[in-house]
């Protein structure tokens, strides 16, 4: 069974910086693609990156510039380093996972999700 846990949020404030981490447990890690999912309040859930098994990254237009993907494949985990965070970016954070090493932005193509992390950004 696959199991993935998001941490690192917390109440920042604009101009700041944030590491979000996700570990996943069960399943095959190092061979499928993961991504990073946001949910504002009252709005739909929006992709925000995904990253490859060969490190390859994929970016919302949003984020570009600003946040960073990565992965360790021995430690079974992702990372997305936020900087220059503005207060549209908070919102809960969610790390998803496919069954595929094809990098996405999709959320209907992600398998596996993390409960999330919320994210704050005051002005």
């Amino acid at each position: 069974q696959v199991r993935l846990v998001e941490s690192g949020g917390g109440l920042v404030q604009a101009g700041d910086s944030l590491r979000l981490s996700c570990v996943r447990s069960g399943g095959t890690f190092s061979s499928v693609a993961m991504g990073w999912f946001r949910q504002a309040s009252g709005k739909e859930r929006e992709f925000v990156a995904a990253i490859g098994w060969k490190g390859d990254p994929l970016y919302a237009d949003s984020v570009k510039g600003r946040f960073t993907i990565s992965r360790d494949n021995a430690k079974n985990t992702i990372y997305l380093q936020m900087n220059s965070l503005k207060p549209e970016d908070a919102a809960v954070y969610s790390c998803a996972a496919r069954a595929s090493i094809v990098v996405v932005s999709a959320d209907r193509e992600y398998l596996y999700w993390g409960q999330g992390t919320q994210v704050t950004v005051s002005s």
